[in-house]
């Protein structure tokens, strides 16, 4: 069972940041083949952070950690050559806007440090591809 952390402020200066080279939002993980290429890039190029459970327009949505994070972990096994290193952190959230909600909503936060090592996305055909991050983008290279 993972650690479930109370911080206002930082989940408020997450979502005062952009999308860039070092941050993605992500409502959910539905696809364990996309998210692979997202944590990639991260490690390929200077690390970064995977926020889910808030949309592309900022908005907390919520999700089940656990269940993410089985989705995460699943991800990383299937695609990623070699494993990504994952951290993870599960931020509930009972304020939004200044409004206490009825219930408490949970983000998860992915961190992934800048790695030593190349890392490749095991393609279904056997073959691997790089990625890496340029702007809010992960691009093949």
């Amino acid at each position: 069972m993972i650690e479930i952390k109370k911080d206002d402020d930082f989940v408020k200066d997450l979502l005062g940041r952009k999308e860039g080279e070092d941050l993605d939002f992500k409502q959910s993980i539905n696809k364990p083949s996309r998210i692979a290429k997202t944590m990639i890039a991260f490690a390929n190029t200077k690390g970064g952070q995977i926020a889910v459970g808030i949309s592309d327009q900022k908005k907390i949505t919520g999700i089940d950690g656990e269940e993410e994070i089985y989705m995460i972990e699943k991800a990383n096994r299937e695609y990623c050559s070699p494993l990504v290193d994952l951290n993870f952190a599960v931020y509930e959230v009972d304020y939004l806007d200044n409004q206490a909600l009825e219930e408490e909503l949970y983000i998860l936060l992915i961190t992934i440090p800048k790695s030593n090592n190349d890392h490749f996305f095991r393609n279904h055909d056997g073959t691997y591809t790089k990625y890496i991050r340029k702007n809010d983008q992960t691009v093949p290279v």
